[in-house]
């Protein structure tokens, strides 16, 4: 297999800490109103109705919204079960844009910062273009281009959300690597002809961490960083 002239990444996990960073905003938020929880519970909780929601539009039974949206639904849901009300507009809008100030990996800006001279690099995120902007610019995340749902008007694993990507770079999919620490994102990339680099993240979740522990199947390569990456491609 030849190597791949893009690399297009999944963002949420692989590229940035979401469990830390959203720790982290909802403790400093809540401290000076004296409002005391499981935070780490309430994030894992609030990732928990990520797939659920985009399955509504994956389903059909609603049309496509950005990911905003369904963060900002997902929000008021958890905090309405834990009797948390009175939060002003804004005080919404902060919580939920938790998720375009999320931190990278340590080994992230570097790694990535080395692909992209190889290599044309392009997030292939659920993100829509607003966050994923946002999010880089936090991070010090360099990318060629902001792909992903919402070009596509849809979710991964849809197919559309790969081959849209593609499309946009003027490349078959065979010439893209998708980069992801979810098994399940790889296997939907691989069954459309793309590339497939696996990244170890096992703590995504914690501890208590369950699934993508492992390199499930013979992806081309496997590694614990992008720096890993950019030296099995250079």
């Amino acid at each position: 297999m030849t190597g791949p002239k893009a690399l297009l990444f999944d963002v949420f996990g692989t590229v940035v800490d979401w469990r830390s960073s959203v720790i982290s905003e909802l403790e400093t938020f809540f401290a000076p109103r004296e409002v005391v929880l499981d935070w780490e519970q309430f994030a894992l909780d609030w990732r928990a109705l990520y797939q659920p929601a985009m399955d509504a539009v994956r389903s059909g039974a609603r049309e496509y919204v950005a990911l905003d949206v369904l963060h900002r639904e997902n929000l008021e849901v958890l905090l309405a079960r834990h009797g948390i009300r009175g939060l002003s507009g804004d005080d919404l809008w902060h919580l939920t844009t938790v998720w375009h100030r999320l931190d990278p990996w340590p080994d992230c800006a570097a790694g990535l910062a080395r692909l992209k001279q190889q290599r044309i690099v392009a997030t292939l995120s659920n993100g829509n273009i607003a966050l994923m902007v946002n999010l880089s610019r936090h991070g010090g995340l360099v990318w060629d281009a902001i792909l992903g749902a919402e070009i596509a008007r849809a979710y991964k694993p849809d197919a559309a959300v790969y081959l849209r990507a593609a499309e946009a770079l003027d490349l078959a999919p065979g010439d893209c690597m998708m980069v992801a620490a979810h098994n399940g994102d790889l296997r939907a990339a691989r069954a459309l002809g793309l590339q497939t680099a696996f990244i170890l993240r096992t703590t995504e979740y914690g501890p208590g961490q369950t699934a993508d522990l492992k390199a499930e199947e013979d992806w081309d390569f496997v590694t614990d960083s992008l720096t890993g990456l950019a030296d099995a491609l250079a």
